[in-house]
């Protein structure tokens, strides 16, 4: 019961309730999703991630500044180069709970 609680408070908070819908907004995409996997995996540059995707670098730095912007993932800079990670262990548990639950409702 107290889970139950728990959600009626969220339900209540608008702003929570967008800030939630804009996150799933961000990880819906089929991309975006496979930058995070790459993420997950190690702590990468955008070159990496370009190469690893067939993708142009401009065009990954995009999803980077969006996934960044959203708190899905974090940026350290190393001299002139900047590796991206995921931002926390959340960012990784949404992604495992919700493969688990799509290879589970198979």
């Amino acid at each position: 019961m107290r889970k139950r609680r728990q959600f009626v408070k969220i339900k209540k908070n608008d702003e929570l309730i967008n800030q939630t819908s804009q996150l799933f907004k961000v990880l819906g995409d089929p991309t975006r999703l496979q930058i995070l996997l790459l993420l997950s995996e190690e702590e990468t540059n955008v070159g990496n991630i370009a190469k690893q995707l067939g993708m142009e670098q401009s065009a990954v730095s995009h999803q980077l500044k969006l996934l960044r912007l959203n708190h899905v993932i974090k940026s350290r800079k190393d001299g002139k180069s900047v590796h991206y990670s995921l931002d926390d262990q959340h960012v990784l548990d949404i992604l495992s709970q919700t493969i688990q639950h799509i290879s589970h409702s198979k």
